[in-house]
């Protein structure tokens, strides 16, 4: 019985969050909002691969189903379950539950690593961090803790004059729950503990993020984590599943791509500037990352976007 009235209120929820989404989004495939760190997105047939590199964000779906891929990897969330990324990843998305009847509708929430360690300062005892690394993205299960916070957030975005006051305590409540969760809490609390394996691994993906265009040296990287370069290497893949150059080729594809949607007229200028020098070899890993060369990937893009 209390399994039953569990069940009908995040289905009672999960119904009211899809609504204030679909409210919020018409006419739009991606809302930005009055709070700053919550964006809203509804689709209503993608087709096509998203290319993204995720902030360190909370993502929940009101409505459809949606495909992650991080490296080899494959993680599959809807209504029933989120997904949590504790660092910045370069995925792919695919929107596999969507129709113009019932679109796909979800939110992502931004969040610090100081905002982490700000609640862990008050950390329950088993809240201290083991030595180690874990992967960087999690999904799991909802409950009502969470959807209830959840939606008094995305309620604020109806009374804007309340949000500065707000906005702060309910986005704490959210992360306080993420980090609650007995199956992805520690994929984000590795992050905030000084010194951890991740939080070095941390150090060393934001200066890739910052430095994509210039040549990947291992030893420097290395000497950032104050590691050797295999040790760097295995807590790298650990927590994003890639290896630091496949990380690094994906953040520069999708620099590029972004700079020839923006206007960067010739292709090889577009790779130059993401740090190739052959024109021929950035058009052939382009090729290989988003299906087409430049060129032509940019002209299908820009026509999926008039249809």
């Amino acid at each position: 019985m209390i399994t039953m009235k569990i069940n009908d209120e995040i289905t009672r929820q999960q119904l009211e969050l899809a609504s204030v989404i679909n409210r919020h989004t018409a006419g739009a495939r991606v809302h930005s909002t009055a709070i700053s760190s919550l964006k809203l997105f509804r689709y209503e047939g993608e087709k096509q691969p998203i290319y993204s590199v995720y902030d360190p964000a909370l993502c929940i779906v009101a409505q459809g189903a949606k495909m992650v891929m991080l490296g080899q990897e494959c993680y599959h969330y809807n209504p029933a379950s989120y997904l949590v990324a504790s660092v910045n990843l370069p995925i792919t998305g695919h929107i596999i539950e969507a129709s113009q009847q019932r679109p796909y509708l979800s939110l992502q929430l931004n969040f610090s690593t100081d905002q982490i360690v700000d609640i862990m300062k008050m950390a329950h005892s088993d809240w201290i961090q083991k030595e180690g690394s874990g992967r960087g993205l999690f999904v799991s299960q909802t409950s009502t803790s969470l959807l209830g916070a959840v939606l008094r957030l995305v309620r604020l975005l109806d009374s804007e004059r309340d949000i500065p006051v707000l906005a702060p305590l309910v986005i704490r409540e959210i992360l306080y729950w993420i980090l609650q969760d007995e199956q992805g809490g520690a994929s984000v609390r590795q992050f905030a503990v000084a010194g951890s394996h991740a939080e070095r691994i941390a150090k060393v993906i934001n200066l890739i993020n910052r430095d994509f265009a210039k040549p990947l040296r291992i030893d420097e990287l290395a000497k950032v984590a104050n590691m050797s370069p295999s040790s760097l290497h295995f807590h790298f893949k650990e927590v994003t599943a890639m290896s630091p150059l496949q990380y690094q080729k994906q953040v520069r594809l999708q620099e590029a791509r972004r700079l020839l949607l923006s206007d960067i007229a010739e292709a090889a200028n577009a790779g130059f500037h993401v740090g190739y020098e052959s024109p021929s070899q950035f058009s052939r890993e382009y090729a290989r990352m988003f299906g087409l060369p430049p060129l032509s990937d940019i002209k299908r893009l820009r026509e999926s976007c008039l249809a």
